[in-house]
Order: structure tokens, then C-alpha cells, then sequence
């Protein structure tokens, strides 16, 4: 039957492209098993700084599943550094807490274990009177997802256009055509780099302004750093994207590099809690793009972060496009030596 013989040709078809047959099975266990780590990393506990605090409620605190660290004098800085989900001070009698409140849901349950802890103690005939480094007491969780979001769309509609793009160069036979002339690979790759550039610079300007003046996305520091984080993204996506097209030789082969270079960089981008994973997860994290522009962007938008706050990650994302540019040039040798 003629249906039997279109069963027969699509399976040996799949069966002959071994790249598609590895990414159908191999990418969603990929992906299941980073998940399986994820969600099952070790709770970590709320800790919580004390200054002059008398020692009967640092034990009755320490009761409520509250890791408590005691200190002579506490700055802000020093609070941060040492990754204190909040303190609690004695001023003019009357106890004061502050909350780093970075990730909303851990200031929100330390502020109620420590109300729960402190209920029926002496101290509190009078509220406890709260401050927050970053955000307010309205802040939600998608108050500093949101940011993480902006970049995320930014880097995957680049790599994903900008790849297509190439390949459908290829496949028509323009990139080949373009080879044959004395132009240089390195000019190949540059003149892809500024011409769909171009239109990922359009893209970043138009999603972070529409994201920070239409949907009101929380922004403290400067949109100049936004748009230059999210710049600096869109060129990795970019070279990224024109490099993995070079391996594919179908837009459905593009499409399935997004499970393996896709998906497992959201992971490590701060939309899931990163303290309880394990050393060496956290370690693949920071071979990512998104890790270290997830980690930027936040640090602008929601905790009002400046350039030399955030140069270390500029840095880290310009040398991840540099790379990824080297290799454009070295892989277009498959179709010119010269």
C-alpha cells in the first residue's frame, strides 16, 4: 500500500540523519536530568545577621530554623558580601531588620519566621521596623525576573533569526557564490556580523523600551547599561547563532539545537534558586552567556548596579562573541580554504 511506503521512507529517512536522531533522544534526557539536579538541590537556610542582640533572642531566633550570624558592627556592604538574607540591629532600644530582599520569597519567609520567633518576647510591645536594600515591601517575584526575561527573549530571537538567516544563505547557494570572489572569510563573517546586527540592534532597542515604558519593568540603575548588556548579548547570540548554522543543514536542524543551547542556559539564569545547587552545576552554569548577563542585567534593573559593577560580565560576554567569531572564521574553511 502506497501509505505503508510513506511510513517506510520517513523512518529510513529519520534513520539516515543521525544528528536528528540524536537530538530526539539524547537532548530531552539532557534537559531532564539538569531539571532533576535543579529541583533537587539542598534547601538552603535563611541567615539572618544580629548586632547588639541580646542573647536570649538570638537563641530563641536560632530556634525558628534561622541560621543566625552575630557581629560587633555591620555595614550594608559587609551584610552583602557575606550573603545575609537580612539583619537585625538593636537601635535606641527598639529592634531594626533589614532585608537584602534580592530574592522577595526568602525576605518574606525570614520576616515571618522572625515574627513568629519573636511573638511573646518583651521587645516586641512596640512592630519591628523593616528596611530593604533592594525593592520595597509591594516587591514580587517578577519584579526581579523581569529583567532576566528582557535579555532571555533578546538572545534567543537573535540566534534564532540570525541563524536561519545564514543557512538560508547557504542553501540557496549565495554563500557559496560569495566565496568564489577574492573576499576574504573574515570579511564574511564581519559583513554578517554588521548587516544582521543592524537589525539585533533594532530588536534590543525596541524590546528593553517597550519592556521598561510600556509593561513598566522595574528599573533602578541607568537604561544605558540595559541596552548596553543586552547589546553585548545580542552580539554572542549573533556570532552564535551563524556558527551553529554551519552544522545544520535544515531550518528543523536549527530548530533543534534550541533543547541543547537553549533550555539549559535558562536554568542558570537566576529564574530558578541557584544556592542550594551543587558546586559543580553551578560551575556549568558559568560557561552560559545568559549566567553572566542574567546576573548584569539584574544587578541594573532591580539593584541599581553602575558600569564598573558590571564590568567583569561585559567583559565575559565580549569574550564569549570573540570566540564564537574566531570560529565562524575557521569554520568557513569547509567551504574555502582561502
Amino acid at each position: 500500500m502506497r501509505f505503508f511506503a510513506l511510513v517506510t521512507r520517513i523512518i529510513q529517512q529519520m534513520i539516515r540523519d543521525k544528528r536528528t536522531m540524536a537530538l530526539l533522544f539524547l537532548a530531552p534526557l539532557l534537559v531532564l536530568s539538569l531539571m532533576y539536579f535543579i529541583f533537587n538541590s539542598d534547601e538552603v537556610d535563611t541567615t539572618l545577621g544580629v548586632v547588639n542582640v541580646n542573647e536570649k533572642i538570638v537563641k530563641t531566633i536560632e530556634k525558628s530554623d534561622i541560621k543566625v550570624k552575630t557581629y560587633d558592627e555591620l555595614t550594608n556592604k559587609m551584610a552583602i558580601d557575606d550573603k545575609l538574607d537580612g539583619w537585625l540591629k538593636v537601635e535606641d532600644g527598639k529592634l531594626s531588620l533589614t532585608l537584602q530582599n534580592d530574592q522577595p520569597s526568602r525576605a518574606k519567609a525570614l520576616q515571618l519566621k522572625l515574627k513568629q520567633a519573636l511573638s511573646g518576647q518583651p521587645q516586641q510591645s512596640t512592630p519591628i521596623s523593616i528596611d530593604y536594600v533592594y525593592g520595597g515591601k509591594d516587591t514580587v517575584l517578577f519584579d526581579v525576573i523581569s529583567p532576566i526575561l528582557v535579555s532571555f527573549f533578546v538572545f534567543f530571537f537573535v540566534f534564532l533569526i540570525a541563524g536561519i538567516a545564514l543557512l538560508k544563505e547557504r542553501t540557496t547557494g549565495t554563500l557559496e557564490r560569495l566565496l568564489s570572489t577574492p573576499i576574504r572569510r573574515y570579511e564574511v563573517v564581519l559583513g554578517y556580523l554588521m548587516g544582521y546586527g543592524i537589525f539585533a540592534i533594532i530588536q534590543t532597542l525596541i524590546v528593553v523600551f517597550y519592556a521598561v515604558n510600556v509593561l513598566d519593568v522595574v528599573l533602578i540603575g541607568s537604561i544605558w547599561n540595559v541596552l548596553l548588556i543586552n547589546l553585548c548579548l545580542a552580539l554572542v547570540a549573533l556570532s552564535l547563532g551563524i556558527l551553529l548554522s554551519s552544522f545544520a543543514t535544515s531550518e528543523f536542524q536549527m530548530v533543534q539545537f534550541i533543547p541543547l543551547v537553549i533550555i539549559p542556559q535558562v536554568f542558570f539564569t537566576g529564574l530558578f534558586p541557584m544556592d542550594g545547587m551543587a558546586d559543580w552545576l553551578v560551575n556549568i552554569g558559568r560557561i552560559m552567556p545568559l549566567y553572566y548577563a542574567s546576573d548584569a542585567i539584574t544587578g541594573v534593573m532591580y539593584k541599581g548596579y553602575g558600569f564598573s559593577d558590571i564590568g567583569i560580565d561585559l567583559t565575559v560576554l565580549l569574550g564569549f562573541a570573540l570566540v564564537f567569531i574566531v570560529l565562524n572564521i575557521f569554520s568557513l574553511k569547509k567551504y574555502r580554504a582561502l
